[in-house]
């Protein structure tokens, strides 16, 4: 019988905050178990074993970041909307670095898995912070995948404490975030007629 209180999402979120204190590639069944205080066999009755908690995590979080892209970008055009995308990624791996190592890798299961819109939500902020740059359909993936590399990189070396430089980090990401802006605008106004 399961645990009383003790459900597919409260091992999912239990799961998630593990993964930002510890690290996602050290959570393990185990220590969730431990952290729920019940026999690690228990949580199988929740979960179907580490990778269908990592891939509820992946959910979860891909759902979290979506959310606060939307929440960003919602009314906001051009520089402004750029920069709040930026802005709110950034501040969702940094708090979270757990959860978002584990929606690197996750891949859905099938075409009904949960995933696949939680994705679709996050694609569709960051190609709203794009709306206003006038870019040929044909750069529009390439700017998108370049949006997405450069936010990833810089969120996720700041979340390992790997800017060691004796430079403001808020500095550099406003410096990334004014070449984005600057680097799209030219390119949207470069779009041949």
């Amino acid at each position: 019988m399961p645990r009383a209180g003790l459900d597919p999402a409260t091992v999912t979120e239990t799961g998630a905050d593990l993964a930002d204190e510890i690290g996602f590639a050290q959570l393990s069944m185990s220590v969730v178990a431990e952290r729920l205080g019940v026999k690690t066999p228990s949580l199988y009755k929740h979960v179907d074993g580490l990778a269908d908690l990592s891939h509820r995590i992946a959910i979860l979080a891909a759902t979290e970041v979506g959310e606060a892209l939307g929440t960003a970008v919602d009314g906001a055009t051009g520089r402004e909307a750029l920069d709040g995308a930026a802005r709110a990624l950034r501040a969702y791996v940094v708090q979270h670095p757990g959860r978002y190592a584990a929606t690197v890798s996750a891949r859905p299961t099938g075409p009904d898995d949960a995933l696949i819109p939680a994705r679709d939500r996050v694609l569709t902020a960051l190609s709203g912070a794009l709306a206003d740059y006038d870019l040929d359909p044909a750069d529009e993936i390439h700017a998108l995948r370049m949006l997405r590399s450069v936010l990833h990189g810089f969120a996720t070396l700041e979340a390992a404490d790997s800017f060691q430089m004796n430079t403001d980090i808020d500095e550099s990401f406003t410096w990334v975030i004014t070449f984005l802006d600057q680097g799209l605008r030219g390119r949207g106004s470069a779009r041949p007629v």
